[in-house]
């Protein structure tokens, strides 16, 4: 059994369209907020309004009825597999895990989060997102059933969790990029290694935009996109706060060049 949780583990990095939660019905709360203007301001408000903006969006009707309704199914539900399979379950538990964007695939997500993450074989440790091993090492569902997610101090983890992702991408609707880098300088320092990063959806995209590295490597073979990943970046500056600072506002800078270009762009097509 696994009696040590990682609650760290616990992040946003997904889609809030693919789970259902409209931004713009939070966006309408923030508005004065982080949102909006100078992204390197915008860091620093939501650096420094987390916490109460969190506690703000998990009070929000929409939020509300899913935690309640999620925080039921779980204590009223025998075993993982079953519960599992309640679609709305499976959702807001990946949502909250920072693997919305897999919600449309079920099946996948079942299977992964039933691994028993010590066997090498199994669906988990085979997939190429290190985010599946990691939620269902967490959770160790294989192995201790519902005794993890049961436990009082996970399950406010995890509804917290969900609010806060909730939050983290109300502030992309007018600062591109924000809850990646948000979610980049909480975790960057248990990155070690460049598989590490390029199985890792969030500092794939940070690494990779702030340091100017083509999305084409991902049609390279592992060991060029490992090379390109070194070649640019000593992983082990990761463990200092302050260059995690400087590359997530880096980050930021380059999501918001890469919007207005984006955004020039399609506009002068309407105009051809």
């Amino acid at each position: 059994m696994n009696t040590s949780i990682d609650y760290s583990s616990l992040h946003a990095s997904s889609s809030a369209t693919s789970y259902g939660i409209d931004p713009s019905l939070l966006l309408s709360i923030f508005a004065t907020g982080a949102a909006g203007g100078d992204p390197l301001t915008a860091l620093n408000s939501a650096t420094r309004d987390q916490t109460k903006d969190v506690a703000l969006t998990a009070k929000q009707p929409q939020i509300a009825r899913a935690i309640a309704k999620f925080t039921a199914a779980v204590n009223g539900a025998t075993d993982a597999k079953t519960l599992l399979k309640n679609p709305d379950v499976l959702s807001f538990l990946l949502t909250a895990n920072g693997l919305g964007d897999q919600a449309g695939y079920p099946a996948l997500a079942q299977k992964a989060l039933l691994s028993n993450t010590t066997d090498p074989k199994s669906l988990a440790n085979k997939l190429t997102d290190t985010r599946w091993k990691t939620v269902a090492k967490t959770y160790d569902f294989a192995n201790s059933g519902l005794s993890v997610l049961k436990n009082p101090k996970a399950l406010a983890t995890l509804t917290s969790g969900y609010a806060e992702i909730a939050w983290r991408q109300s502030l992309d609707v007018t600062t591109p990029g924000l809850s990646t880098a948000l979610d980049f300088r909480a975790r960057a320092a248990t990155a070690k290694t460049a598989d590490q990063i390029l199985g890792d959806a969030t500092f794939r995209s940070v690494i990779t935009t702030a340091l100017g590295i083509p999305r084409e490597i991902a049609y390279q073979t592992l060991g060029a996109q490992e090379n390109a990943i070194t070649t640019h970046l000593d992983i082990r500056k990761l463990q200092d706060p302050k260059f995690v600072t400087g590359l997530t506002q880096q980050f930021l800078l380059a999501s918001q060049a890469n919007a207005a270009t984006s955004g020039s762009t399609q506009a002068t097509g309407l105009l051809v």
